[in-house]
């Protein structure tokens, strides 16, 4: 700060750090404003060098925290000098001293514009530093197409133009409304073909603003960022200067894949060619090494990598290179990438097809839990979490209870509900789940919410053949000499209500389980006694006969708690004493609880709404959070392992064996469609598509009368009314004249197929609007939620959205606001029931105004059979025998599925899973055979298991 011939201010600095407490310095500070304050009302008599002396010595006193509440005038007027160090000291105090909403920053508009315009280079590098950290609004308006002038220069300095593209993107980002970017895209382009790699990096920071907003208008420059990319990965023409530790340029090669990143697919084969090579020589070159350096610059290149490859959806083989690399990762000994590894990998769930592949590291990520860090045993949890399922379930929860019982205070209440959770979406049976969480409650009371207790009341309540066992379950647990509140209220709770099925039990009389449970009622505080008092009375109540000593026990219990302070336990002692004089009555008034109605988990329910920002965002998301992009793609945080079972279902003693009385109420072609999961019997008429994906969903059209006509894609649809026409859900309807003015971005067929085989996405855009959706499915209930974000700085408005479904899914919408403001998503969750099997989809008929268009679309939705779907494992013992029984139709159908070209058995599996049917392998002794199964799920069926076997591949040749 001390500059030549500055002594004045060299004293003044040596003075303050020579200062020996706060309060010396203070009164040193005061002193010295003093001065200045002074000096200043006699401006006319100061030269220059005295005003830049007087003006850094505000700047030090501000940056010592001091308020600084005059000088701004005399900071400003410096900028106007004509030599260069007083121009200096007014440029950087002027950015220091003053926000973007000073009204002395009017005054120096005009000075700042003549340096920018000028040609002294050195005038311009202050003015656009200057404006660069400011970036107000008025700068923006007044300074913005010279600074864009002065980048596209041919004839400027590349010091300049590297200037001029970070201020550009800094006016560009606090007021996107002012800086006028159309027709930005040859000048982009012109840009990105810079030689210069420092006018090239800011440029391309630029250009990531830029696309994050509007990706449309940008294509022509894609081919550019994978040229830049090949260029900097064979490392051709980079100088030795922007080489860091031997990597090329890592930071321009970061900011070219996020940009990539923002295009939703790359259409050019030669294009996606040369792209998918750059990335495997990144992931292929990349290793830990001993320099800490070198290893950041790759890492960052890498993880870029990772998510772009992610982002374009990269063939299988790639993907699998990927987590075997952070596979590597997890294991090494330096933390920082045993982190990166593990939440880089959690991001990998996001990718269809990844988990089982994820899986093979699952013994490492359960050591990593045990890690000294407790930053690499949260990811490694929620990597854990996010990629257990069915087929794994009981290993992870048995590992997390086990985990338990050493884990961090810090982690016990997150990880006690997550494993609550695992264990009740993935349970192989219920009584495995009333082990697993009885266990949780014994290790982890004190870190146990009422939710997970009551979760398994609702459980018990709801399952008949369960109720003996969790008693006894229960009984075992309070047999032990410590047992926490929240055991002993879950335990009094099951003995009380279901105890007298243990009746014949050893051990298990109701008095002898009354004396287990007054056992712990002097060591229990005062909330758990009014649920010990419930479970007295229940046990008075299935006494009958009534047992005299056991009745004057529980009496005299009664009558001591009828005077407690405590309004609740008094008023249950009272009711509960008197009801128990009405003898034989209290059997009808004390009766077991009703089974719980179907709702959401509320554990699940919990964790979604205290989830925080973790690695299952990927950085797609991260971005469009922190730019306010317009993408509404929807990442779900948790991995789409399947439907869990449902909590009133006990899979292994229903699924087994498919029932004919199940639909019996239904007319014959439901009947068969019911048992058959969905598939015709007869073959389809039609010509067979191109679209494997559309031949295997069938006519998915709501339900109306046989004659009505399915419309083209760009013609009017009248209103529905009654019962639903039949319409083409992928068509862009726009209301009135206007038929073809609004036109939707991309394929909508498309991406209703790609949406009935993930759980969000984009379901459908144009210009003004996107609709993303979000889906959660459980058995025969699913929760989707549509994001509806106004892509402009205009308001939308006569929003409407009207839900048009078939007859066999009940679909409640809730309210959508008739308004979307400017730049804003509202969400529309929507609650799904599968009342029976069925191949017809629900369509979503929405429409709104942007000022003179008027559009209406109608959009499928992708609640379709394959949603209520969970895979199981069959064994040849189980699959065999029922396969056998089943004659003939209607449970046992055959449908040839016809393809435009031949389909490899590993791909027709690949397919299978992707539908939720399991792959048995190994099971038919004809290795061309595929032998599948799967548990379908609805209201009416309930949980059925389906068996699939001998798909025979065909080639269809359009000349015969």
């Amino acid at each position: 700060m001390a500059m030549h011939g500055m002594r004045g201010l060299s004293v003044f600095i040596s003075d303050i750090r020579n200062c020996q407490n706060k309060e010396q310095e203070r009164l040193r500070v005061d002193k010295e404003l003093g001065n200045v304050r002074t000096r200043f009302k006699n401006e006319k008599g100061l030269t220059p060098y005295e005003k830049k002396k007087y003006v850094w010595k505000m700047l030090y006193i501000y940056m010592l925290g001091y308020d600084v509440d005059f000088g701004h005038m005399e900071a400003v007027s410096l900028i106007s000098a004509p030599k260069y160090p007083e121009k200096q000291v007014g440029y950087i105090v002027t950015s220091s001293l003053l926000n973007e909403n000073h009204d002395f920053l009017r005054l120096a508009i005009n000075t700042v514009r003549n340096d920018i315009i000028g040609r002294n280079e050195t005038f311009q590098c202050l003015a656009l530093t200057m404006v660069g950290n400011i970036g107000g609004r008025e700068f923006a308006e007044s300074l913005a197409p010279d600074v864009q002038k002065l980048l596209l220069s041919s004839s400027c300095r590349p010091l300049v133009r590297k200037k001029a593209a970070l201020c550009l993107l800094r006016l560009y980002r606090k007021n996107p409304d002012v800086v006028n970017v159309d027709g930005w895209t040859d000048r982009m382009a012109q840009l990105l073909d810079e030689r210069d790699l420092g006018v090239l990096t800011s440029s391309m920071s630029l250009f990531v603003a830029l696309v994050s907003n509007n990706h449309e208008a940008y294509w022509t420059c894609l081919p550019k960022c994978v040229k830049i990319l090949e260029r900097l990965a064979r490392n051709l023409d980079v100088p030795q200067e922007y080489t860091y530790y031997g990597i090329p340029s890592p930071w321009l090669q970061v900011k070219t894949m996020r940009a990539l990143q923002y295009f939703p697919t790359i259409e050019d084969p030669n294009t996606r060619r040369i792209l998918f090579e750059v990335l495997q020589r990144i992931l292929m070159g990349t290793d830990v090494v001993k320099n800490v350096n070198k290893n950041n610059a790759s890492h960052a290149v890498l993880f870029e990598a990772l998510a772009l490859v992610m982002h374009l959806d990269a063939e299988k083989e790639m993907m699998s290179q990927c987590v075997a690399l952070l596979g590597k990762f997890i294991a090494v000994r330096e933390p920082n990438i045993r982190y990166l590894g593990l939440e880089n990998m959690t991001r990998m769930l996001l990718v269809t097809d990844m988990q089982d592949i994820i899986k093979r590291h699952q013994a490492q990520i359960i050591t990593s839990l045990k890690d000294p860090d407790i930053s690499i045993r949260r990811r490694a949890l929620d990597l854990l979490y996010g990629m257990c399922d069915v087929s794994n379930a009981k290993d992870i929860v048995e590992e997390l209870l086990q985990y338990l019982s050493t884990a961090d205070f810090a982690m016990r209440e997150e990880l006690s509900l997550k494993a609550a959770i695992l264990a009740e979406k993935f349970a192989p049976d219920l009584s495995w789940y009333v082990d697993a969480i009885l266990q949780l409650i014994d290790k982890a009371g004190d870190f146990i919410s009422d939710d997970i207790w009551f979760r398994v009341v609702q459980f018990v309540t709801n399952n008949e053949d369960l109720q003996s066992y969790a008693a006894a379950k229960a009984r075992e647990f309070l047999d032990k000499p410590a047992v926490h509140e929240t055991m002993v209220k879950v335990s009094a709770y099951i003995l009380g209500e279901f105890s007298h099925l243990l009746a014949k039990s050893p051990g298990c009389s109701p008095k002898e389980i009354f004396n287990i449970i007054h056992e712990k009622h002097p060591t229990v505080p005062t909330s758990t006694i009014p649920v010990l008092l419930s479970a007295y009375a229940k046990i008075l109540m299935h006494t009958q006969p009534p047992d005299p000593e056991l009745q004057n026990q529980i009496w005299a219990i009664f009558n001591k708690y009828e005077s407690c302070i405590d309004v609740e336990i008094q008023q249950r002692a009272a009711e509960y004493f008197a009801l128990s004089r009405k003898g034989a009555a209290l059997m009808d008034i004390l009766a077991e609880m009703p089974k719980f109605p179907e709702r959401q988990s509320a554990l699940i329910k919990k964790a979604e709404e205290a989830e925080v920002d973790t690695a299952e965002q990927s950085a797609i998301k991260l971005r469009a959070q922190q730019q306010m992009s317009n993408a509404l793609v929807v990442i779900d945080q948790l991995a789409t392992n399947g439907a869990p079972p449902p909590p009133q279902v006990n899979q292994l003693s229903l699924v087994k064996m498919p029932s004919m009385s199940s639909t019996a109420d239904h007319n014959p072609a439901d009947q068969a469609l019911s048992v058959a999961n969905g598939t015709l019997s007869t073959v389809d008429p039609q010509p067979p598509s191109a679209d494997l994906l559309g031949d295997l969903l069938g006519p998915l059209a709501i339900e109306g009368p046989p004659a009505a006509a399915v419309p083209s894609e760009h013609n009017v649809v009248s209103g529905l009314e009654g019962i639903p026409n039949v319409v083409d859900g992928a068509a862009i309807v726009p209301v009135g004249e206007e038929t073809n003015s609004v036109q939707p971005i991309g394929n909508i067929a498309e991406r209703f197929h790609a949406l009935c085989l993930k759980d969000s996405g984009v379901l459908y855009e144009d210009p003004y609007i996107q609709i993303g959706i979000k889906a959660e499915w459980r058995a025969h209930h699913g929760r989707l939620v549509l994001f509806l974000g106004n892509k402009n700085t205009s308001p939308l408005v006569s929003v409407q959205a009207l839900i048009l479904p078939p007859a066999h899914l009940k679909i409640e919408l809730s309210l959508v606001p008739e308004t979307i403001p400017p730049r804003a998503q509202v969400q529309c969750p929507l609650e799904i029931v599968n009342l029976r099997p069925s191949r017809d989809v629900a369509v979503l008929d929405f429409s709104y105004k942007f000022g003179t268009n008027t559009v209406n679309v109608k959009l499928r939705l992708p609640a379709v059979i394959n949603k209520f779907l969970q895979p199981i494992p069959v064994s040849a013992e189980e699959f065999f025998p029922q396969w056998r029984s089943l004659s003939g139709p209607p449970l046992k159908l055959q449908e040839v599925v016809r393809s435009v070209r031949p389909m490899p058995l590993l791909e027709m599996a690949n397919l299978l899973n992707s539908y939720c049917l399991m792959i048995c392998s190994g099971l038919d002794p004809n290795p061309n055979n595929l032998v599948a199964g799967t548990t379908f799920y609805s209201e009416s069926t309930r949980a059925m298991l389906c068996l699939v076997r001998n798909i025979i591949v065909s080639v269809f040749d359009p000349g015969n």
